[in-house]
Formats: C-alpha cells, sequence, structure tokens
C-alpha cells in the first residue's frame, strides 16, 4: 500500500537512495579587518602627549583543505554561506584588535574550486 509516495514500513522497509553529491555552489568571504582608532595621549604632568591609538586586527582567512576520509560534497549542498570572522577595531592606550577566527573547508581530495563569476581556477 502506498500513500503519497511513501511506502507501508508493515509491508516493506523504506529505503532512501543516497544521492552523491559531485558539485556545489557555495558563497565564501574572508573576514574584513578592524577599524584603527584615532587617539592622543595627555597626561596632566607630562610635557608632551602624542598619540597612542592602536591599529585594527587582520580579518580572518578561508582555507580549502584536502580530506582522504570525504568522497561527496554533501556538507556544502545545505551550508551555502562560509564567512571567516573579522577582525576587532583598535583601541586607545595602543591597544591592537583581536585577529579575526579563520576557518577550515574541508573537501574531498581533488577537488576543483572555481569562481562561479569568471571561472577562473582558484
Amino acid at each position: 500500500a502506498e500513500y503519497m509516495g511513501w511506502r507501508c514500513l508493515c509491508c516493506q522497509p523504506f529505503q532512501k537512495a543516497m544521492k552523491f553529491v559531485d558539485e556545489a555552489f557555495i558563497d565564501i568571504a574572508a573576514g574584513d579587518g578592524g577599524s584603527g582608532c584615532v587617539s592622543f595621549r595627555h597626561e596632566k604632568y607630562k610635557e608632551f602627549g602624542g598619540p597612542n591609538g592602536g591599529d585594527g586586527g587582520r580579518g580572518g582567512h578561508v582555507y580549502a583543505v584536502a580530506d582522504i576520509n570525504l568522497n561527496t560534497l554533501v556538507d556544502f549542498r545545505f551550508s551555502r554561506r562560509h564567512h571567516a570572522r573579522n577582525g576587532e577595531h583598535g583601541m586607545g592606550s595602543d591597544m591592537f584588535g583581536a585577529k579575526g577566527d579563520d576557518i577550515m573547508l574541508k573537501m574531498p581530495v581533488g577537488t576543483i574550486l572555481t569562481d562561479a563569476e569568471t571561472g577562473e581556477v582558484l
């Protein structure tokens, strides 16, 4: 007996065939660097002050890593957006911003990354 494409489990076991995914379109973006800080030091008994703003942290990188334990791109079929973290902003007192976290995309060995707009192999 069938009902809307589903088989009755008491008559026959339902087995869904697993698809082999060999192509996936994903959106990748590296993190932006943090903004620097413009700040000037001023103390009551110091004759000369001066600038003391810190630089912003670097944005995170995106790495594509080959993994011999993977054989399909099914992980990228449902999670298409991959974005590395942004760097934090600089602060006064010569404090630099923290760097953004990197992300690693694990892919099967032999995966070819191409730019969708230009067709250039990355």
